[in-house]
């Protein structure tokens, strides 16, 4: 767990999330109907401390708890799967958070493609390719950062390896010049048909379903699997910083990969 800082101050909730739906522009951007952006449990009105992950589990809560955090901000958040009943761990994890005053602030596509604390900018930047330009319009915004690399396909491999601190798939030769390469953090694996309509060479995501693979493989374009959470850390650890900035909030990463 990562955990910079000391506590130093005090903010009231409201402005926490005040300024983070200005900050990340939410209500003018589209998502999926289970991303439920913004806050998605409020507490008694104060913040001391921010606790900051990828997935809103019942372990991460139970972690954030621990951490002594009153504000947990994450990608995905509690409504994902739709309308459950409050029972077991959909009931254990509001328990828990309601318990220890836990307010859940949630922000996926305006998390991934902010320009500056997004999780596509920041890993465009962690790979060397700095800004990249916006790319690929879904529903009438740009979801991906796109950057010519300039190097092979293995030393990409490597860089990619060391930004998301762990092995990944590639589908590619290594010895291939890695050109245009496209990146969509999470789960964009079945866009390689649009990959190779946008003159894509090498996509970088976190997962793809299984026909992704050899379909790049017909069409000629590298991919780099670099796995869904390993992708998607990058753009909390930014807003944990941005509040500690902003608000001079202690914050906490919570680390829970899935492997996935």
């Amino acid at each position: 767990m990562e955990c910079p800082g000391l506590i130093s101050d005090m903010a009231k909730l409201s402005e926490v999330v005040g300024f983070l739906e200005n900050e990340l522009g939410t209500s003018g951007i589209p998502d999926y109907p289970g991303a439920h952006n913004g806050l998605q449990l409020q507490n008694g009105g104060e913040v001391f401390r921010v606790a900051c992950a990828v997935d809103a589990s019942l372990p991460v809560i139970e972690k954030a708890v621990a951490e002594g955090a009153d504000l947990l901000v994450v990608h995905h958040g509690l409504f994902w799967q739709g309308v459950r009943m409050l029972t077991g761990a959909a009931y254990f994890k509001l328990k828990i958070a309601m318990d220890a005053g836990l307010a859940i602030y949630s922000s996926h596509i305006p998390l991934d493609v902010h320009p500056e604390h997004g999780n596509n900018v920041k890993l465009s930047r962690a790979l060397g390719l700095g800004d990249g330009e916006p790319f690929f319009d879904w529903k009438g915004i740009s979801l991906g950062r796109r950057s010519v690399y300039e190097g092979s396909l293995g030393e990409l491999r490597q860089v990619l390896e060391a930004a998301v601190g762990g092995p990944i798939l590639l589908r590619g030769d290594e010895s291939a010049s890695a050109g245009l390469v496209g990146i969509i953090t999470g789960a964009a694996g079945s866009e390689i048909e649009a990959m190779a309509a946008e003159g894509i060479e090498t996509f970088v995501t976190g997962e793809g379903p299984h026909w992704s693979h050899p379909l790049a493989e017909e069409l000629g374009i590298n991919v780099l699997y670099a796995g869904h959470y390993a992708s998607e850390t990058f753009g909390v650890k930014a807003l944990g910083q941005l509040l500690k900035d902003r608000f001079d909030l202690d914050w906490c990463f919570v680390d829970h990969p899935t492997g996935l």
